[in-house]
């Protein structure tokens, strides 16, 4: 690359978990009433934090501070205060009276009722203003909004002055990402304590904006008690498989990439290719008899082997660390007979990609009843066909669709999406970080197979290399900066940049109390 590479982000101070609504509120309960962390205590450090963000962020004009009736609204009033304390000029907005609350600790902070402005006083509250802090509706908030809440986020929407959410955004689900509703859209939102799950899922996630997350006085988070992992940089390149001095290539990975049936040599390649890449010390490509010589001239580092020889398939599976099984293959007899040979010998771990899971739904094999490591990668058509979902599973988003599909298939599954998700049997779920829409392009899954599968033979269990394996295409991809022009193959060729940098430092400008900072979705 031409330049200096931008820090890795999102940025981490070590493992970043994320909690679903009902998980925050037990965790809040456990620091209050176990731990002896006073309520007001939190609340305190919470809208503090908050405020000097809107300080730092946000330095002309006066600031309006939607108050709610929870504890969100609680924050938005330790905010105010503080920075009116501060000689910051603002303006809050209450949904209740709140005028006197011990939060306030007797400062005359200038709060209206929001039921008494009508359009002319909602006009001349935010004409001039810097930033509107948004503690309106908070993580314990589902379905829609109420009229009256709906109303003022449109308000605020329509005035495009910037917004700081305290938490998340208000309207969206802090579980499910759903947003049913009116919903804020923030320039920034401050979580407290660790992110919220649903702030990371779209749709939700497109109206966070920047996100930070703030040290607030809780105690560490406990494996139980958060759904899911971040795949931060810190995480990621922690766990990147490292050569030892004295290695040779069938020690480094040893990879077999089966698929690429007639005039399908494409996807088999960019899963060999990816391969290569991520640091494979030996690839096999078993393919189409009528691909030998586009796979041959293509990548002449790969060993072609005739995907309808039985024989030389099993010999080469047994030969090899991790299997990849799917990309390009087809569902004609000649690649039923393939997948049904490799679940058969040997004892290499298995990723199952595009058409193995659709022969897997037609029931050619048992997923289920393979006795051995394997990772199943799932678009959400392909996880349609292998388990149907109702409504309610569709309404539950990615998080209960991936932990369905692990019960069902009884393997490690990477659910593709906005961001992937990634769940083995035990553990966490894993939500991708790196995730853009420039990877919206056909041929991704057949590279991040290539790199999952590299990941898998260099010895990762399947869920770490699923998410490892996202990261490193996901990172490539930000890298390599083509936009909405992304190849694969683009991807492909950042790979060792992405797989040669450093954990990040933190960035000179992060606030003392950061835990986290992601960029806003693109």
């Amino acid at each position: 690359m031409n330049g200096p590479r931008a820090v890795p982000t999102p940025w981490a101070r070590g493992d970043t978990w994320a909690q679903t609504a009902g998980e925050a509120r037990a965790f809040d309960a456990r620091a209050i009433d176990t731990l002896g962390i006073a309520q007001t205590v939190l609340m305190e450090n919470a809208g503090r934090a908050a405020a000097v963000v809107v300080r730092d962020l946000h330095r002309e004009g006066h600031v309006v501070g939607l108050v709610g009736a929870g504890n969100n609204g609680g924050d938005a009033l330790v905010a105010l205060r503080a920075l009116s304390t501060w000689g910051v000029d603002v303006r809050g907005v209450a949904t209740d009276a709140r005028s006197d609350d011990p939060l306030l600790h007797g400062w005359a902070v200038p709060i209206e009722l929001a039921e008494s402005l009508d359009d002319t006083g909602w006009a001349a509250l935010l004409a001039g203003a810097s930033v509107v802090i948004d503690g309106l509706l908070g993580t314990g908030a589902r379905g829609a909004p109420r009229a009256g809440h709906a109303g003022i986020i449109d308000k605020v929407n329509d005035s495009g002055i910037p917004v700081v959410s305290l938490d998340v955004p208000s309207g969206i689900d802090a579980t499910t990402g759903a947003v049913e509703g009116a919903a804020i859209r923030a320039h920034t939102t401050v979580s407290f304590g660790a992110p919220k799950v649903g702030s990371l899922l779209h749709p939700a996630r497109a109206h966070v904006g920047r996100h930070l997350v703030v040290e607030m006085g809780f105690p560490p988070i406990r494996p139980e008690e958060a759904t899911a992992r971040l795949v931060t940089p810190a995480w990621a390149l922690g766990r990147v498989p490292r050569r030892g001095t004295d290695t040779h290539k069938n020690r480094v990975g040893r990879v077999l990439i089966v698929g690429g049936g007639p005039g399908m040599a494409g996807a088999a390649l960019l899963a060999a290719r990816a391969a290569f890449r991520t640091g494979a010390g030996l690839v096999r490509v078993a393919a189409a008899e009528t691909n030998r010589a586009a796979v041959q001239a293509a990548l002449p580092e790969a060993i072609f082997v005739p995907l309808g020889d039985v024989h030389a398939l099993g010999e080469a599976a047994s030969a090899s660390d991790a299997v990849v099984v799917g990309p390009g293959l087809g569902q004609d007899e000649e690649a039923r007979n393939a997948l049904l040979r490799i679940v058969e010998v040997g004892s290499a771990r298995l990723l199952l990609d595009a058409d193995a899971l659709n022969l897997g739904a037609l029931g050619v094999v048992d997923i289920g009843a393979v006795d051995r490591p394997i990772l199943a990668t799932p678009h959400p058509g392909e996880m349609e066909r292998l388990r149907p979902v109702g409504d309610e599973d569709e309404a539950s988003g990615p998080m209960e669709r991936v932990r369905q599909a692990v019960g069902a298939l009884g393997c490690a599954v990477l659910l593709k999406g906005a961001p992937s998700v990634v769940r083995d049997r035990d553990g966490p779920t894993w939500i991708d970080t790196q995730s853009t829409s420039d990877l919206a392009v056909a041929g991704m899954g057949d590279t991040l197979a290539g790199v999952a599968g590299t990941l898998m033979a260099q010895g990762l269990p399947p869920d770490e290399a699923g998410a490892l394996g996202l990261y490193l295409s996901g990172r490539a991809a930000r890298i390599a900066d083509r936009g909405p022009g992304l190849t694969p193959s683009d991807v492909i060729d950042h790979l060792p940049d992405a797989l040669s940098e450093a954990p990040p430092e933190r960035p000179v400008s992060d606030f003392p109390f950061l835990l986290f900072e992601a960029e806003p979705a693109r």
